[in-house]
């Protein structure tokens, strides 16, 4: 984890030479000749960590390094703090000749105070390097891990392990059945052609379980002439796997001359060996599709009717590994089952006692349906006499890690395959609450807030982020928890999972989280951390906090004021990138942030959400690297100050907003909600080049004039469109918004009968719909479904009047998400065969009790069927 912490202080001092150069001028060689130092010293961090564990002196060198780094940063920061504040404090002189004479003086004298003091520790950080270089060198840490094979020893002795219980069959198998009976299907059907069945999840998930099911099962035995079975893993040599799945099919060949076979002469034999007959080859445990591409060429596609099953955790190895391929996604055991397998584990056939019963019901909800934790559960549990169980439930993830040597090693696997820009990704998100979902957009924002995302290729810093998000979902780090509108709107991370994250962030001081019950909540000296977390059953208490703190994150208190330590928290942790206030409890008494919030000028990301806040201090200009400003409540309007158009780096901006809006120079602003029509028009949009959502609300019932669309087309980039009108409005003609090809998800809550005519012409690219209050009288959908790229479509209350609906043959050849809701007269709705085609998610709420589903809709949602994998009928159901 250390190469990741090292990589990331070599970009901000990249960064720092690059965008700070003025002020860095007299010190810039020796900042690049720090960074080239550290540059150097990472070569050999990476090999020194994998053998840390093995040998006392290479931990603390690699402790060292980590150290460096830190401090280099923690220089760096406060030297920018003491150049704000003299660039500060030059603004404030009133006259003006004075002002020229004086601050030149005040700034070049402090300017060259602190360089020589920057210059010298810069020196101490070089000095440090060099001796820990030195170190290396003599105490010839190198060899150790050449001449302590203990580590490398347990993983061949845990790879091993696994290989050998791949060929044992799992007697007790619980929530696999259906997925056997499906994937059997494919192995079984009367296809001559040879088809590869790819099995991805998370680690532990059942993978290579229910692969052995199949393996073992006796139509397949009966099946195939050859079976052979090869575990992979991160590191393989093609040739090794080519000799172990040679001896898997049991092909005759001298062991001597097996082993002096090269990579084509392996091949070859395979090839030949298999050629004409039919064959199942499990590959187990791939990482990178390379490996199935390295061996396919030994297989041969003879129309033998043969198969290939493949197992891993990520996605793109998983969906791109053949021509022909079958994904299938295994899911997490339900609750019923989840029990069911630890009853079989730890009480086998004897009765449930019931105080046991509902301590172990407890843990095994925490284990969220995965079966390896759920079965090492109830194995530790097994041996435990019943007064031990409560201390389980108290720390169960510390106590399945240390019961089980296949939990760590199968995680570490996959958080120690990732680079190190995922590393930090993956660590940060240890931030969100234990059994809690977190909402994607925010988890970008705080990334990029943190320093820990760079802008590639065309694309803005977000939507790096969000490619990250998405590989460690691929990667079956965390999961999608909710899908809104045919987009990731919220994910998870698994329990276990969240824990490896904080024990790794823990080892780094890389972030502390506070929780009252599983972390400590009171220290005699400040958190070493760079990060801090508290969560609602944790007082917060500020000798935990010290000056170097970037990121501060309070959730859901309820205890003390807010008021109380804003001041302290404003003007003592003043390097500050991140701070997060959300839901302070009734007693709160704080109706603005306080004037000194203008002294954390590092400060990237604000978001305060305590419902009495209505206005801001003048100060909150001094926060020119401010990103996100987030001050949302559903109670109060918040008035903006005049001079928020200096906050040239904002990105996002969220509130419910009164007063006027000087936001025309935010030229880098990405999102603006939730304002007024009545503010919106008086803005002048063509200088928000890069706004990309906005959401708009008409809150004047007053005002009866038609919403026109004609500032939206000035919007060149716009994405995403919310409008939110009242019940007496209307919406005018939809032609403007043919100036805006990249609008994809647009929300219109008004009449709209003048817009659905000319929606799929003007708006092709239109991917999320959602109406409400439209009142239309006329079926919607023969217009609706034309849209060529629609993905997600929302009828909401009021959207429409009539009895009758019908999706015709053709239509809706992309959507993927479909919520009918409180369409109080609808009663009949008829779906063609070939209507949509591509549709995933379906959820009907009707108001009318009348209303028949399709019964075509009504067996693609049948519990069985893997059609629709989210759907919701109340009345059905």
């Amino acid at each position: 984890m250390v190469d990741a912490v090292v990589s990331f202080v070599i970009q901000k001092l990249g960064d720092y030479i690059i965008q700070e150069a003025v002020f860095l001028r007299e010190v810039r060689d020796e900042v690049q000749l720090l960074k080239n130092e550290l540059e150097w010293m990472q070569c050999f961090i990476k090999d020194a960590e994998e053998k840390q564990v093995e040998d006392v002196m290479i931990r603390k060198w690699v402790s060292d390094i980590r150290e460096i780094a830190y401090d280099t940063e923690d220089v760096l920061d406060k030297f920018m703090l003491k150049i704000d504040k003299e660039k500060t404090l030059s603004q404030k002189q009133s006259d003006l000749f004075t002002s020229i004479r004086k601050n030149f003086c005040i700034f070049y004298i402090g300017k060259k105070i602190h360089l020589y003091g920057i210059g010298k520790e810069i020196e101490s950080l070089q000095k440090r390097i060099t001796d820990l270089s030195r170190k290396r060198e003599f105490y010839r840490l190198e060899d150790i891990g050449n001449r302590r094979e203990g580590k490398s020893k347990n993983l061949e002795r845990l790879k091993d392990l696994r290989r050998v219980t791949s060929f044992a069959l799992d007697e007790n198998i619980v929530g696999l059945e259906d997925d056997a009976k499906m994937l059997l299907g494919k192995l079984l059907q009367d296809e001559p052609r040879r088809l590869v069945v790819s099995i991805f999840g998370m680690g532990g998930l059942g993978k290579t379980t229910l692969a052995k099911k199949l393996y073992h099962n006796i139509d397949v035995l009966n099946k195939f002439k050859f079976r052979a079975w090869v575990s992979v893993s991160q590191d393989y040599k093609t040739e090794d796997l080519l000799r172990r799945i040679i001896k898997s099919f049991e092909i005759k060949i001298n062991g001597m001359e097996l082993e002096k076979m090269t990579g084509e002469d392996l091949e070859r034999c395979l090839y030949k060996s298999l050629q004409g007959c039919s064959y199942l080859a499990v590959i187990d445990d791939v990482w990178q599709r390379e490996a199935w591409e390295s061996l396919k060429r030994a297989f041969p596609d003879d129309n033998s009717g043969s198969r290939v099953i493949i197992t891993t955790r990520i996605k793109a190895v998983a969906e791109r590994s053949d021509e022909r391929i079958y994904v299938h996604k295994l899911r997490f055991l339900r609750p019923d089952e989840s029990w069911k397998l630890f009853c079989e584990k730890v009480f086998r056939k004897s009765d449930v006692n019931k105080e046991l019963g509902k301590l172990g019901r407890e843990m095994v909800e925490k284990c969220r349906g995965l079966p390896l934790a759920v079965v090492v559960l109830g194995g530790l549990l097994s041996t435990k006499k019943p007064r031990e169980w409560q201390a389980v439930r108290d720390h169960i993830w510390q106590h399945l890690r240390n019961d089980s040597i296949h939990i760590s090693y199968l995680l570490t696997l996959s958080f120690n395959d990732l680079s190190y820009q995922l590393k930090l990704c993956f660590l940060y998100l240890g931030i969100f609450q234990e059994d809690s979902e977190f909402f994607i957009e925010k988890a970008i924002r705080l990334l990029v807030a943190e320093g820990f995302i760079r802008e590639a290729d065309d694309r803005v810093m977000e939507e790096v982020a969000k490619g990250n998000v998405d590989e460690l979902i691929n990667r079956s780090l965390i999961q999608i928890e909710s899908i809104h509108r045919g987009r990731v709107e919220t994910c998870r991370i698994h329990d276990l999972l969240r824990d490896l994250a904080i024990q790794k962030a823990k080892e780094v001081n890389f972030i502390d989280i506070y929780d009252g019950i599983h972390h400590p909540t009171c220290s005699p000296t400040p958190s070493a951390s760079r990060r801090l977390v508290f969560y609602p059953k944790a007082s917060f208490w500020f000798p935990h906090c010290n000056f170097l703190s970037r990121s501060l994150l309070l959730y859901h208190r309820d205890k003390n004021s807010f008021h109380e330590i804003s001041i302290a928290v404003c003007t003592r942790l003043r390097l500050l990138r991140v701070l997060y206030v959300e839901n302070y409890g009734g007693s709160v008494q704080l109706y603005s942030l306080p004037e000194e919030i203008g002294q954390l000028v590092h400060l990237k990301y604000l978001t305060i959400r305590i419902t009495k806040i209505s206005n801001l201090p003048s100060s909150i200009v001094n926060l020119r690297r401010l990103q996100t400003l987030d001050l949302y409540t559903h109670y109060r309007s918040l008035e903006l100050p005049n001079g928020i158009g200096e906050l040239q780096e904002l990105r996002h901006l969220i509130g419910k907003f009164g007063g006027p809006l000087p936001i025309d120079s935010l030229t880098n602003l990405q999102t603006l909600k939730f304002i007024s029509y009545e503010k919106w028009i008086k803005v002048h949009p063509e200088k928000l080049v890069n706004l990309r959502e906005l959401h708009i609300h008409h809150y004047d019932a007053e005002r009866r004039e038609a919403f026109i669309f004609d500032s939206i087309a000035k919007l060149k980039n716009i994405r995403i469109l919310s409008v939110e009108l009242s019940s007496v409005h209307s919406f005018t003609s939809l032609q403007p918004l043919s100036h805006c090809p990249r609008l994809q998800d647009m929300t219109l809550d008004g009449k709209i009968e003048e817009l659905l005519p000319d929606m799929y012409t003007i708006l092709p690219n239109l991917e999320s719909l959602s109406l409400r209050n439209s009142n239309l009288e006329e079926d919607p959908m023969p217009k609706l479904e034309k849209l060529p790229n629609l993905v997600s479509l929302e009828l909401l209350v009021n959207s429409y009047h009539g009895k009758k609906m019908v999706c015709s043959k053709m239509g809706f050849s992309q959507l993927d998400n479909l919520d009918i809701l409180e369409l109080d007269e609808l009663e009949e709705w008829r779906v063609e065969e070939g209507a949509m085609p591509m549709l995933k998610n379906l959820e009907i709420k009707p108001g009318n009790s009348k209303l028949r589903i399709p019964e075509r809709l009504m067996s693609m949602a049948a519990p069985n069927s893997r059609y629709l994998t989210r759907c919701y009928f109340p009345f059905v159901f």
